[in-house]
């Protein structure tokens, strides 16, 4: 019985796959144009302006006096296999409570000048002042109060620019097993546009909200129609509850859970006083566990990146509130400055859906994909007038001259690691 058994469910076996190979293969086709919606909401240093851009100086100020708030961003890319009749033209009909006016229009660039395109390009010239860079690159990563065995990664300078190839500096090139997400632009569709532009710099303002419906067309794209809720609206601003400097010598941080995150990535950049007096020497450090250049990481994750990091412990998992940055960071970088995201789910949409038949061919018209983050910055161990603490609720900053009370002479040392930390600020994710 039991050989006549196993026979049996053999048999059943193959027919089963027999019929799984002879099911036929749906076509799909498409999609003729591409969607993207990528919304930012920022407090802290680091503040959109202008659509994404950095924060102007009348922000910069309203941070620091304690007002301004959060504020809301976002970047609209329309991609299309199509092209169009005349000068292509598209646009965004938003919901009014985005409050950036009663449409978007995505603008396509303007190709170059044949002449342009076919001239050689110049060769960079160095220029005679020019200086070899002095100093190191110091590299820490993970929580805790103490930097693990094995940090800091140190990075020579001068041997780099000797094309010499310091030990460390493999560690840069680590892989984090997350991939840069590939937007539509105008070198991968026949047509394109976006917004903001140089046709329209209307913002969303911190009040914004996406949620309604959205409809974009135009003359080399499908109408393309859908709606958001609630879930889908804007993330909520990522709040330091905790950025203090802890007696033993590491910095305290803490944050407030944002609805939506799907994972947390906190980093450090700061410059401290070198060798000998003169050197710099510049100092990394990521919340990631894993030794990895995670300081770099892109501005949107996909959901699927999302769930290795956080299985890696690359990023910080959803249920996380605190992280210490080491002692040694602090000591190396006292003045450095703090950049914190909160990565969030997708809101993605496919017309017309998907066909249960399988022999009916999917000919997909349009898809939209909806990406969300929430970020916050400030000085390390210094709690900013919107995270509820600092000068604009306590007074004065500790430390520093009281009213009436002669201003301390410049320091020189200071200054250059600022400028130097203020030219290295492309290296945090923005």
């Amino acid at each position: 019985m039991r050989t006549g058994h196993r026979i049996l469910l053999l048999t059943g076996a193959a027919v089963a796959a027999s019929a799984a190979v002879a099911q036929p293969q749906q076509k799909v086709t498409g999609p003729v144009a591409v969607y993207w919606m990528s919304a930012a909401t920022q407090s802290g240093f680091g503040m959109p302006g202008g659509g994404g851009g950095r924060p102007s100086m009348s922000q910069v100020m309203q941070m620091m006096n304690g007002g301004g708030g959060a504020q809301h961003s976002l970047v609209l890319q329309l991609g299309s296999s199509e092209h169009p009749s005349g000068p292509p033209s598209a646009e965004h009909l938003p919901p009014a409570g985005l409050g950036a006016g009663a449409t978007l229009p995505l603008v396509s660039p303007e190709a170059p000048p044949l002449a342009a395109r076919e001239e050689a390009p110049e060769r960079p010239q160095i220029p005679p002042e020019y200086q070899k860079p002095k100093g190191r690159m110091l590299i820490f990563w993970g929580c805790g109060d103490h930097a693990r065995p094995g940090q800091p990664v140190v990075l020579d300078f001068a041997e780099m620019s000797a094309g010499k190839i310091p030990p460390g500096m493999a560690m840069l090139g680590k892989g984090l097993d997350i991939r840069r997400m590939q937007p539509p632009s105008a070198s991968r569709y026949a047509s394109y546009g976006d917004w903001p532009n140089a046709k329209s710099r209307s913002t969303v303002p911190g009040t914004g909200s996406l949620v309604g419906q959205h409809m974009i067309h135009g003359d080399y794209s499908p109408e393309i129609k859908f709606s958001l809720d609630q879930n889908q609206d804007f993330l909520g601003p990522l709040i330091l509850t905790t950025n203090t400097k802890t007696p033993g010598g590491p910095a305290q941080l803490g944050w407030a859970p944002v609805s939506g995150a799907q994972a947390y990535a906190a980093t450090v950049i700061g410059a401290g006083g070198g060798r000998g007096g003169g050197d710099t020497t510049v100092v990394l450090w990521s919340s990631s566990e894993v030794e990895a250049a995670a300081f770099a990481l892109p501005d949107y994750i996909s959901p699927g990146d999302l769930a290795r990091g956080v299985e890696s412990h690359t990023l910080m998992g959803s249920q996380t509130t605190s992280c210490q940055v080491p002692k040694e960071v602090v000591d190396a970088a006292p003045q450095g400055f703090l950049q914190m995201v909160a990565y969030g789910r997708e809101a993605n949409f496919v017309y017309p859906p998907r066909p249960t038949d399988p022999k009916i061919a999917w000919n997909r018209q349009w898809e939209v994909k909806v990406r969300y983050r929430s970020a916050t910055g400030g000085l390390l161990g210094m709690t900013m007038p919107a995270t509820g603490g600092g000068r604009g609720s306590q007074g004065a900053a500790p430390g520093g001259p009281q009213p009436g009370q002669d201003q301390p002479p410049p320091d020189p040392a200071a200054a250059r690691r600022r400028a130097i930390l203020n030219g290295l600020g492309g290296l945090i994710p923005h």
